[in-house]
């Protein structure tokens, strides 16, 4: 069927060629993207712990303060990678499946666990009001909606802001590759494509996802040799790591005058291309049961570890384990909370992500004989 489809004359050549190839590969687990994803969740536990204490428990210990600077910049652009792995992998899935299908496939992989997370960030702020600005029905409604983008509220749950870009990424790709590709209309198409440029000028940290989805199309076609692409590879790894750590980037327009914040965008981009290659080092240093398995748990680890942090920190504050003796004291710190944050996402993980998705389609989350 999907190759009936992508094989009708009236949609172009190269796309054809591109998006049949870019569906075949989609049921093909990449050991390196995969891994990605749960580095990417543990740059934004490390930045929340590290970030965390430097605002609450030791905002006056300007060495400290100082010294986790770059570390918590690095943290959080993991956010960024995230988009760039989304764009990767959800493309695929956008060509194989029917609009409903595919709808409701992204519904059931993501909505469940932000639902809950949301209902219960709701139920303590409107108890405690540490966040007044999203203590009201136009926050929530927008929120639960994934319209905040457009309504100017905040997303609800911590590091749900960014789950608003994924449903947008998710219903512009859909609508282009419905329009362009299965059932190809010049006007249609356009009016697709056209929404998505403007999307991408409002909005430029969507550039993200558009270069993922582009390697996928056109980034299997790596032509250099297994010890030059490692070279590289580790080369833009260390290049990436060096000017993500030089700030925080919204990517706004303004941003992109930064070198700083350009650099780490060609250099994150040019490392996923090699990275996702069989050959790679990160598919090497991945292929193994502990980065599977955060892999596997990564999207509950970042929806649910702001908690496990927040009720950590308010134990160690309670049983002053926050001594003068920092990095002791952080060490200790940081290890709790990675226990709690993956004890927590592993039952949010098998009742929220698994379950309803499994129950629903009869088939794993990642179809991958290495995880669960």
């Amino acid at each position: 069927m999907v190759d009936e489809i992508l094989a009708r004359p009236s949609a172009s050549e190269p796309v054809r060629r591109a998006a049949l190839n870019s569906v075949e590969k989609a049921g093909e687990f990449n050991v390196a993207a995969h891994g990605l994803r749960g580095l990417a969740s543990i740059m934004v536990l490390g930045a929340h712990i590290l970030g965390g204490t430097a605002r609450h428990i030791y905002p006056a210990n300007e060495s400290y303060v100082h010294a986790i600077e770059a570390p918590w910049f690095l943290g959080v652009f993991g956010v960024k990678l995230f988009f760039v792995i989304s764009g990767y992998v959800i493309l695929p899935s956008a060509l194989r499946y029917s609009i409903q299908e595919f709808a409701q496939r992204r519904f059931l992989r993501i909505y469940p666990l932000f639902f809950v997370a949301s209902v219960v960030f709701i139920t303590l702020n409107y108890l405690t009001n540490e966040y007044p600005k999203t203590n009201n029905i136009e926050s929530i409604v927008s929120g639960l909606l994934f319209i905040n983008l457009f309504t100017g509220t905040e997303q609800l749950t911590p590091n749900a802001w960014s789950l608003s870009y994924e449903v947008m990424f998710y219903a512009l790709t859909c609508w282009v590759v419905y329009t362009s590709v299965k059932r190809p209309n010049a006007v249609a198409a356009a009016l697709a494509w056209a929404v998505s440029l403007v999307f991408l000028a409002v909005f430029p940290i969507s550039i993200f996802f558009l270069a993922g989805a582009l390697i996928r199309l056109f980034g299997s076609r790596i032509t250099m040799g297994t010890a030059v692409l490692r070279t590289f590879e580790a080369t833009l790894f260390f290049a990436t790591a060096y000017s993500a750590s030089r700030g925080v980037f919204d990517y706004t327009l303004s941003d992109f005058s930064n070198p700083a914040a350009l650099g780490a965008l060609i250099f994150t981009v040019s490392y996923f291309w090699l990275a996702v290659d069989p050959r790679s080092l990160t598919s090497i240093i991945f292929n193994n049961k502990f980065s599977k398995y955060i892999g596997a748990i990564s999207y509950s680890l970042y929806l649910v570890h702001p908690y496990a942090y927040y009720f950590v920190r308010r134990v160690f504050i309670q049983l002053q384990l926050f001594t003068s003796d920092v990095w002791f004291s952080i060490a200790i710190f940081g290890l709790a909370v990675f226990v709690a944050s993956v004890g927590l996402s592993h039952v949010a993980h098998i009742l929220l992500e698994r379950w309803p998705y499994n129950w629903y389609f009869h088939q794993r989350v990642y179809r991958t004989n290495s995880v669960e």
